[in-house]
């Protein structure tokens, strides 16, 4: 699901087996996350520490607030295996050797187990040694392209496929325990209690156990279930005590393939006391058959506040499940009932890519499995509240917003962090990048930020705060600037925005011009004008608030000297590469969407000002091959950054770029894309490791700052994708691979992608937002394949492409 508690299988493994990201374990660890959906697994190269094993981990059950404990009786599932009714298997999934729990038969072999991950499903293969059985978990979470109702559900469904190839009947159960809590100190401050429940509704029933965790912020229910059905057997322990061996519960299973279920709830849980839950659904398998057992995992936080405990927050599900706290059996019940038609929604959705044999496999598995984040970013998703004004008090009439603009209204307020470790909200700069997936999957929740971004631009706050890289104080938040952030989970998001302390970021050049590129590519691929007319003025603010950066009048902005932009470690002074073309891009844009509205006086005024800002853009940083770093004239200003076509990227992307709506010469971005790929890739690393950030023209890379000398690999999709847009497909995915192959394969974070890594394989920031804009790759083949089928219809040759482009260059 798409919002708040995410269940994330992390396994550290060595050996990547086939595509899709399908890897032989052989050192299983599953570590299930709780904030939003089943997250799958990630992979290590490197052989586990003592003590590493099965189980959940890294918890956001408080919205952005992250922490990372493994609980010993959070062991996922166990097996129990029965023959003419006598056990002759019992097994914990997990290759662990906890030093509790010592009652119950640990140690699986990981050697036997293989995973394969499809966001937002995966498939975990056991092969039960010596047993002739193959045991198969496809875990399926409702992320849903398109989809604003079962894609905020806080559930995940365990669908266990049991295969018998033995030439005898076998029954079998499965178990599946949780402790109620998460591993954090609250677990043990008392009042924790369990109840079993029972839910027949239109003909199917489920049962389970609900585990009501009560502290004094943000109380939740978990709730483990089972689908009921007549060749089944469900069986639960509404408490047992998850420290000491805990051997009656194993003997519990081991005797009979059931559990006691006994009626009632259990007693509220003294101070420092812990309580855990089972649940086990048996059935028959016949000789050489197969069989089904269903669970699902739903936890129910129907009201939230943020770290400042200043106003309540309702999430988005209880729109359909309501906010009281019971909605746990209702959940499961409704997950345990549909997620087949869940299923044939992810198929139809990734079935064309899949089948598309001109792509790569990694490719594929990068694309969907990239979208971890969106679900597992701090993610919140919570409905508008009734006394919110989202304006900033500027009104529609008054060149401002709605109070409650539509979108927000239906499809409510959406929020991920910068990073897991970089604790601030739609971090602005990042999301430029990020945004991709948003609005070519869930569009309506990218145009909800917007309009949230949009109404934080007329708000000011006076609070004098230092910061650190300066050590000077300045205003928190300046108006009519686009600030950096919404603010921190730990504080109050939407009313307090700019968490972010190291720079002042009213004077940064780049997130003004983000805000208005990033307007503009969503109406054209949503076609939403009321949303076109309500961000226009808004535009026209802060591009009014980024002339004042162009000093000298030649029509393009300056850099101020420091590290003024997303690359805040990197120091960039006058005119640049980067922000220059941004602002060149925006004022691209401002002219058509003043056509558009048709506001004649702006266009002229922004056509006047691009027509002067390309003149020296190109005067100033063009070498006849690449655009400078910047124009300082430092010995390292004619470094080559990846990024320096980022404006010209927003442009294709948005259908523009060529004719009267481009602002860069099609031949000096093709010779910058070319120099790119022949330094910052292919003289990186052996051309294996992506794009680093700044290469030398001699070859070397730029070690002037911090980041010069990383590779974001969210810059490099964007990279890839600018390629792709230029007809550079093979360069494009050779670039982008090396990204996949050095996160995914050599480093072992898949599901946990960071910012940055270098050469030497350091790296920084995991389980990072940027790498999301992949599907700006995505966007790029799909216009490349649309305008292949154009070119194939009128008969037009790429040589006649190519003519045309540079008699538009040459006029």
């Amino acid at each position: 699901m798409i919002v708040d508690i995410c269940i994330i299988m992390h396994v550290l493994l060595v050996h990547i087996y086939v595509k899709f990201h399908c890897i032989r374990i052989t050192s299983l660890m599953l570590l299930l996350v709780v904030d939003t959906k089943v997250l799958h697994l990630v992979e290590s190269e490197e052989e586990p520490s003592p003590g590493v094993g099965g189980g959940f981990c890294r918890w956001q059950l408080n919205p952005g607030m992250y922490h990372y404990k493994t609980v010993p009786a959070n062991r996922y599932f166990t097996v129990c295996l029965r023959r003419a009714g006598q056990t002759v298997y019992q097994q914990v999934l997990s290759v662990e050797r906890p030093p509790t729990l010592q009652g119950w038969n640990w140690g699986y072999c990981g050697e036997y187990a293989f995973y394969h991950a499809l966001y937002p499903r995966a498939w975990t293969v056991y092969h039960l040694p010596g047993q002739d059985v193959t045991l198969t978990c496809r875990q399926v979470s409702p992320v849903i392209p398109h989809d604003y109702q079962d894609s905020s559900l806080p559930v995940a469904v365990f669908l266990w496929d049991i295969e018998n190839k033995n030439d005898y009947d076998l029954e079998v159960s499965i178990m599946f325990t949780m402790v109620n809590g998460s591993g954090h100190k609250d677990d043990k401050s008392g009042g924790h209690w369990n109840e079993p429940f029972h839910l027949e509704k239109d003909g199917d029933a489920v049962s389970g156990v609900l585990l009501h965790h009560c502290p004094a912020v943000n109380p939740y229910t978990l709730c483990i279930a089972a689908r009921e059905k007549a060749d089944r057997e469900v069986s639960h322990q509404t408490a047992f005590s998850p420290k000491g061996t805990c051997s009656a519960l194993w003997n519990d299973l081991i005797t009979d393939g059931r559990l006691d279920s006994p009626t009632g709830s259990s007693p509220p849980t003294a101070k420092g006391d812990k309580v855990a839950a089972a649940l086990a659904v048996g059935c028959t398998v016949p000789a050489q058959s197969h069989n089904m057992l269903e669970f699902c995992l739903a936890w129910d936080m129907p009201k939230i506040t943020f770290g400042s405990r200043e106003r309540e927050h309702i999430r988005r599900y209880t729109r359909y499940f309501g906010a009281r706290g019971a909605a746990s059996p209702a959940l499961s019940h409704y997950a345990l009932t549909h997620y087949r038609q869940w299923e044939k929604s992810i198929e139809e959705w990734q079935r064309p890519i899949l089948q598309d044999s001109s792509l790569p496999s990694w490719y594929k598995s990068a694309l969907f499995n990239e979208l971890y984040f969106i679900v597992d970013g701090g993610t919140v998703w919570t409905e508008l509240p009734e006394d919110a004004d989202v304006s900033g008090g500027l009104r529609s009439e008054n060149g401002g917003l709605p109070a409650q603009p539509a979108v927000i209204k239906e499809y409510g307020r959406f929020a991920y962090l910068e990073g897991q470790e970089y604790r601030m909200y739609n971090t602005y700069d990042v999301h430029f990048y990020a945004s991709f997936a948003l609005i070519m999957l869930w569009p309506k929740l990218a145009l909800s930020v917007q309009y949230d971004i949009a109404g934080s631009v007329v708000q000011q706050d006076p609070t004098e705060r230092l910061h650190l890289m300066s050590g000077r104080c300045s205003p928190v938040k300046t108006r009519n600037v686009v600030p950096h952030d919404i603010g921190d989970p730990d504080d109050e998001p939407w009313q307090r925005v700019n968490a972010y302390l190291i720079h002042d970021t009213a004077d940064w050049k780049d997130l003004n011009l983000k805000f208005v590129l990033q307007v503009y590519r969503d109406f054209h691929l949503t076609q939403d004008r009321q949303y076109l007319q309500d961000m226009w003025p808004i535009c026209q603010a802060v591009m009014e608030s980024e002339m004042k950066f162009d000093l000298d009048g030649d029509g393009l902005i300056e850099n101020s000297g420091y590290a003024d932009q997303t690359y805040d470690g990197w120091t960039v002074t006058g005119p640049s590469a980067y922000c220059g073309g941004l602002w060149l891009a925006s004022l691209c844009v401002m002219c058509k969407m003043a056509i558009l509205l048709d506001n004649k006086e702006m266009y002229q005024l922004y056509r006047s000002t691009l027509d002067k800002g390309s003149t020296a853009f190109d005067k100033l940083l063009w070498n006849g091959k690449y655009y400078n770093y910047d124009s300082s004239g430092r010995d390292l200003s004619n470094s080559v950054m990846s990024d320096q076509c980022a404006g010209h990227w927003f442009l294709r992307a948005s259908g523009l770029g060529d004719g009267e709506f481009k602002a860069f010469p099609q031949e000096k971005i093709r010779s910058a894309l070319k120099s790119v790929y022949e330094l910052n890739v292919m003289s990186f690393a052996g051309g294996h490791m992506g794009a680093v950030n700044g290469m030398r023209p001699e070859g070397v890379p730029d070690r002037s700052s911090v980041q010069s000398d990383e590779v974001w690999i969210g810059v490099v999709y964007g990279l890839a994708a600018t390629m792709i847009h230029e007809g550079m497909l093979t360069e494009g995915l050779r670039t982008a691979e090396g990204c996949y192959r050095t996160v995914w394969e050599q480093l072992g974070m898949a599901f946990q992608t960071p910012e940055a890594y270098c050469e030497k394989s350091i790296y920084r920031s995991l389980a990072y937002m940027r790498p999301l804009s992949i599907w700006a790759m995505q966007l790029a083949l799909n216009a490349s394949q649309r305008d292949q089928t154009t070119l194939a219809s009128t008969g037009t040759t790429d040589q006649d492409q190519a003519v045309q482009a540079q008699k538009e260059d040459q006029s």
